[in-house]
């Protein structure tokens, strides 16, 4: 079988280019606790200790929606046209 070597790419993609793929189209629900929340995004206003959250992050990481359902984190992204994807 011949290998078609046109698809491979010479330049591949920079970190910025890759961390930039699906940005405004993709996002995912992470759980997380209040404590994570903080450590992760320290811009984040202060909040109790503790708390379990969901977090609605979009394909580069960065954060959309912190809520405390996951309902309401998976809501807000139909409601702005963002697809859903597992991330393990």
């Amino acid at each position: 079988m011949k290998q078609d070597r046109n698809l491979i790419q010479a330049n591949p993609l920079t970190p910025a280019e890759f961390a930039a793929l699906g940005t405004g189209e993709v996002a995912y629900v992470k759980s997380m606790t209040s404590d994570e929340l903080m450590r992760i995004f320290p811009q984040a206003p202060k909040i109790e200790s503790g708390l379990q959250l969901f977090t609605l992050l979009s394909a580069d990481g960065a954060p959309i929606l912190v809520t405390d359902s996951r309902e309401a984190a998976t809501a807000n992204a139909w409601e702005h046209d963002l697809k859903m994807v597992s991330v393990h």
